[in-house]
């Protein structure tokens, strides 16, 4: 198509995105009271277990604060909801430039970047009570915890965005490895200062700070490291097979002929 063309179809795309957008965030207006009880579950969950030694309240700043709370909770919900069709509109939008084997792997990793998302995503949700009660815990004796709301979703959200892309780096090294920028034996060499790397990387990048949340993170991510050795050292020796019928030398050996 001409370049005019592209951007036609770029526009209706995106029109069609906002209108779905929009109607998912009516929806969840309805739902809101439930919406802002999972929110807050994480930070009940602390209060309870910290009720004898911290006391603790959440609040809403300023006159004009519950109705932006109610508007940034719908709206975050319905672009989450809404995800898989911009993403299938993103979607469309660039296989018609693909190649077949592109396509091919393009939809492999699709399919498990999905389910990996939402499993760090499930993972930062269950670790969020723990990195709260520990926070909270530092309050010093005599004086009380006041949390406000926007705050704390905002940290909230980060905390589970960060787990959620934490679990994608691995298959982001499978991608490197299948486009023979990275072999399996290359991680291999590299392992421990991956692990050490992963360890940095949760401590930095988890908001909460605890040491619970990082090991978790920590934990989680260098098991997929490995795992992803795995994939890249099992897929050099199919390439290698398939290249010359033998895999007596690794893609990064030098044979002796």
């Amino acid at each position: 198509m001409a370049l005019a063309d592209h951007f036609r179809e770029l526009r209706a795309r995106l029109m069609r995105s906002l209108l779905v957008f929009v109607v998912l965030f009516f929806v969840a207006l309805f739902f809101y009271e439930e919406l802002l009880d999972l929110i807050l579950e994480p930070y009940n969950h602390a209060r309870e277990v910290l009720e004898a030694d911290v006391s603790t309240e959440a609040y809403v700043k300023g006159a004009t604060g519950p109705l932006m709370l109610q508007l940034k909770l719908c709206g975050i919900a319905a672009l989450v909801l809404a995800s898989p069709y911009w993403l299938y509109q993103i979607w469309g939008f660039l296989v018609p430039g693909l190649t077949a084997r592109e396509k091919r792997w393009s939809r492999v990793f699709a399919a498990v970047a999905g389910p990996l998302f939402l499993g760090g995503v499930a993972l930062g949700y269950y670790v969020l009570p723990k990195g709260l009660e520990v926070l909270i815990g530092f309050t010093p004796d005599g004086m009380q915890n006041l949390v406000e709301f926007g705050e704390y979703f905002s940290f909230f959200t980060r905390m589970l965005l960060v787990f959620g892309i934490a679990m994608e780096i691995p298959l982001f090294v499978i991608m490197l490895n299948l486009a023979g920028i990275i072999t399996g034996k290359q991680i291999g060499a590299y392992r421990p200062w991956i692990i050490v790397g992963t360890f940095i990387f949760a401590a930095v990048a988890t908001p909460s700070t605890d040491p619970f949340a990082m090991s978790i993170l920590a934990g989680v991510m260098t098991a997929l490291f490995l795992l992803s050795e795995v994939v890249a050292r099992f897929l050099d020796r199919w390439r290698g097979r398939r290249a010359t019928g033998t895999d007596q030398w690794a893609d990064d050996e030098i044979s002796t002929l």
